[in-house]
């Protein structure tokens, strides 16, 4: 490390930034997943001469209170149970989705997101068995929030559904990010949307120990 990419003495709190390694421990997401971010700009930084990243802490700061803002919604569910994050504009939409996934057997808990960015924090907080997300989306819409899910290796075991208004033609113009991801049309279907955590939950639960 060359002698003006040192970190100044005393805590992070003193410091106008983070180390890749602090703002993925701040926000609940891996390292790589931070890195990722960054390179996205996700989270604003920059590399010393001697290339060592370097995250905003307000750019940090920004996210975190990006999740808090969108309430960091949990209904329901016991410590076990199945997670789900639904990603929805729409508040009348989200508290219809939480209102009636309150009614599921398994009793999933069901954390919400407005978009892309809040979405992303909350991924990496609530790491989720099941994420149902909306593609027209303002800030980051459900395209682009999937296209970085893609380079996070610790969220490949989720299943990913979309729920869409947009008309097919306009989806599959901008398509790549969705490839192998199922896309069920709104109004929300959710007899279907149960069916698939029905079929999660009792996986997550033979997969459980003792």
């Amino acid at each position: 490390m060359n002698k003006q990419d040192k970190d100044p003495p005393g805590p992070l709190v003193s410091r106008a930034y983070c180390t890749t390694s602090e703002a993925a421990r701040l926000l609940g997401i891996s390292v790589r997943a931070a890195q990722l971010w960054s390179e996205r700009g996700i989270l604003e930084g920059w590399k010393t001469r001697g290339g060592h990243r370097r995250i905003s802490r307000v750019s940090v700061e920004r996210n975190l209170a990006a999740a808090a803002d969108a309430g960091g919604v949990q209904t329901g569910g016991a410590r076990d149970a199945l997670t789900i994050l639904v990603v929805e504009d729409e508040p009348a939409l989200l508290r219809l989705y939480e209102r009636e996934m309150r009614k599921w057997p398994m009793q999933p808990k069901v954390v919400t997101a407005r978009n892309g960015i809040e979405a992303l924090v909350k991924l990496g907080m609530a790491r989720p068995d099941l994420l149902v997300a909306d593609l027209h989306m303002p800030d980051m819409d459900g395209f682009r929030m999937l296209e970085v899910l893609r380079g996070m290796p610790e969220l490949q075991g989720m299943t990913t559904i979309v729920v869409s208004g947009l008309p097919p033609e306009q989806i599959a113009a901008r398509g790549a990010p969705l490839v192998g991801i199922p896309i069920l049309p709104k109004p929300i279907p959710f007899e279907r949307l149960r069916d698939i955590a029905t079929v999660l939950a009792d996986r997550k639960a033979r997969d459980l120990p003792g």
